[in-house]
């Protein structure tokens, strides 16, 4: 490897945010300082002492979520007259626009709740697609009516996209993905900044640090449904510093099964699964965490992840070290030429096969290869056919049966 790649990667490495420790650690701890209880301030608060990070998540999906068309004009991507098709509606009937790199809904608001039209653009394909989930695509669909204006989004969204969602009155401290969604109410560290007077999940042993990140970007379902009369799609009274687990399990699958949510194999099926993907992965169980790869901050890259390329996995892996490849060079591991698509660590490490909308599909994270044959006999894509999409599975199979490096095991 050349000496600059080398150097970059040292910088890189220096500037990860350390790994928790993988002692047993119990729950972080609140905030400490005398008085009452911390409470919300919201973002806007943070930015004085920490400018630079508020701007670059100011511009994040994480802060843009939830957005109001008549505060942000431009929000609405797509043109409203298409949407005819499936349901007539225009601008002033949107309350808030969710979304904006996969797909794009609207949301109405009706008395003090709000409801989703049934009409989403994809935002990849540029066309208008009906939005309604049918009793046998999600858990709690058969158990709310069969008209999206009756599916309110507090109890299957608001959660989610929102700082301290309140379910007895339906308000919330901040909306969208703020600053105290994953550092606790900060009215402590307001008076007086110091690290002891706010949560910081980097601080975290790794359960609670990656939990920061799965309380949202999982399927799953509170310990107790319904909850006064309605059922909940996210871990209602979670925050950060307590333990998801006492108030979130995460979807159940059957292995052999293919479900909405889970391929047999028990990868995730769809988009909102990174969390259930990730507590599978060897490399959760090593003490990784979301924010060891991406930055929860926001930046120029669209996955907000912390490096480019090949150079966010190898700030870890390397060739011919203990965490592999056991190869000497990355062409030799991957057997695809350099600056190949083949040849990029995600590509058969992390495989779009997670169903976001129609035709259009996240990567998983397992991290798992998954073998040609895998797809025959478990009904999973695998990341050769996914890119060789003119050649067979036992094609592929042959192909990685003549790599010395590959066990023929495995590939059978």
């Amino acid at each position: 490897m050349p000496d600059q790649q080398i150097w970059q990667l040292v910088a890189y490495i220096r500037d990860l945010p350390k790994v928790a420790s993988l002692a047993p650690v119990a729950a972080p701890s609140t905030p400490s300082g005398g008085g009452p209880a911390a409470h919300y301030v919201g973002s806007a608060a943070c930015k004085k002492c920490h400018e630079a990070v508020y701007t670059h998540w100011s511009r994040s999906r994480m802060a843009n979520v939830v957005r109001d068309p008549r505060e942000h004009p431009d929000a609405i991507i797509p043109d409203l007259s298409g949407a005819d098709e499936f349901f007539h509606f225009t601008k002033d009937d949107i309350a808030f626009v969710y979304g904006s790199r996969w797909k794009q809904r609207y949301f109405q608001k009706i008395g003090d709740d709000f409801f989703p039209i049934p009409a989403q653009w994809d935002v990849t394909n540029k066309v208008w697609r009906r939005y309604f989930v049918p009793n046998d695509k999600d858990w709690w669909a058969p158990l709310y009516p069969p008209d999206n204006f009756k599916r309110p989004t507090g109890p299957l969204c608001d959660g989610c996209h929102s700082v301290d969602y309140d379910i007895a009155t339906k308000r919330v401290a901040e909306w969208n993905v703020g600053c105290e969604r994953c550092h606790g109410p900060g009215s402590k560290h307001l008076d007086d900044p110091v690290a002891e007077t706010i949560l910081n999940p980097a601080r975290f042993d790794y359960v609670h640090a990656n939990d920061v990140c799965i309380q949202c970007h999982s399927q799953g379902r509170p310990l107790t449904n319904p909850i006064e009369g309605k059922y909940y799609d996210w871990p209602v009274g979670f925050h950060v510093g307590l333990n998801l687990v006492d108030y979130w399990r995460l979807e159940e699958h059957k292995l052999g099964e293919t479900t909405f949510t889970h391929f047999a194999d028990g990868t995730a099926h769809k988009n909102r699964m990174q969390g259930n993907d990730f507590v599978t992965s060897l490399m959760y169980a090593r003490g990784v965490t979301c924010f060891s790869c991406h930055d929860a901050h926001g930046n120029d890259n669209p996955a907000m992840v912390r490096a480019s390329g090949n150079a966010l996995c190898l700030g870890c892996h390397g060739p011919n070290t203990q965490n592999g490849p056991h190869a000497t060079t990355i062409e030799q591991h991957t057997h695809h030429a350099a600056g190949s698509a083949g040849t990029q660590c995600i590509a058969c490490h992390m495989p779009k096969i997670a169903e976001t909308i129609a035709d259009v599909n996240v990567r998983s994270h397992t991290f798992r290869f998954v073998w040609p044959e895998q797809s025959e006999t478990l009904k999973i894509p695998n990341a050769c056919n996914l890119c060789h999409t003119d050649k067979t599975r036992a094609w592929a199979t042959a192909a990685l049966k003549t790599w010395a490096d590959r066990s023929p095991w495995r590939a059978q």
